[in-house]
């Protein structure tokens, strides 16, 4: 896929484009974007996101990557969750086109900015692709401890803590090196709070590599959810079953 800017970088003129629409070179899935067909096939209904993403990186050169629960999952953490064709796909960045939300894609798009982290390149998955073939590239994505802070910030809203703490019930490797980095990058009190809610809560092997009181935890109570608790250690408003503390600091 390309879009108008894409043309335009590579003198493309809107004449010539509209010949190549013309010979079936290619085709126009919304305003200034563009597909080229694969041999043989009609036009689609839908566009498959993995395809899209990969031409928004790749080709375009966009600066967005997948992330939240959408990362964990393909990196092999949804063993527990039905995701579905209508699992919404995570979409951050600090450029995201504004025709991608337009696209016929077999999936939904979430889209959100990169504010979490002071340093917004922080975490994400080294791309060593080098191949110019489509099916060589690689997704650029969260890694899982970036994604699982991404996903944190979407509670209680967009994501359940149901969810949530099926997905971290797998996440046992975890790399403290990475988690601490991003913790002192995150800017959002909320967000680590919860994380610690978390990881106190499974207690995976990682978790006495990491001090609470090294990072950013703010001060006094803060109300997330109706209904439940304030947790007695990180004073944030949680579900009753997540604010019971059984398991002593590992730091």
């Amino acid at each position: 896929m390309i879009d108008s800017d894409w043309l335009e970088r590579h003198e493309i003129s809107r004449f010539l484009t509209r010949k190549y629409v013309d010979r079936g070179w290619l085709e126009r899935v919304t305003r200034g974007v563009f597909l080229r067909p694969a041999p043989g096939t009609g036009k689609p209904d839908t566009i498959d996101w993995k395809i899209c993403l990969l031409s928004t990186q790749h080709i375009m050169g966009y600066n967005v990557h997948i992330g939240g629960m959408t990362a964990l999952a393909q990196q092999g953490y949804n063993h527990y969750l039905p995701l579905g064709g209508n699992a919404p796909v995570w979409v951050y960045g600090k450029d995201i086109p504004s025709w991608l939300a337009r696209l016929p894609l077999n999936a939904p798009l979430e889209t959100r900015t990169t504010h979490l982290f002071s340093d917004p390149a922080l975490g994400l998955t080294q791309d060593d692709a080098a191949s110019t073939l489509p099916w060589d590239w690689q997704l650029r994505m969260s890694s899982p401890e970036r994604a699982i802070l991404e996903v944190m910030d979407e509670l209680p809203d967009h994501e359940s803590f149901h969810n949530l703490d099926m997905v971290f019930e797998s996440l046992t490797t975890l790399r403290p090196r990475i988690l601490t980095a991003l913790l002192h990058s995150c800017r959002k009190i909320k967000v680590t709070r919860l994380f610690f809610v978390f990881a106190d809560h499974h207690n995976h092997q990682w978790r006495k590599r990491l001090d609470p009181q090294e990072f950013n935890l703010g001060s006094g109570d803060r109300a997330l959810v109706k209904g439940g608790r304030i947790h007695p250690r990180y004073r944030i408003m949680v579900p009753k079953e997540f604010a019971i503390t059984e398991t002593a600091d590992g730091a």
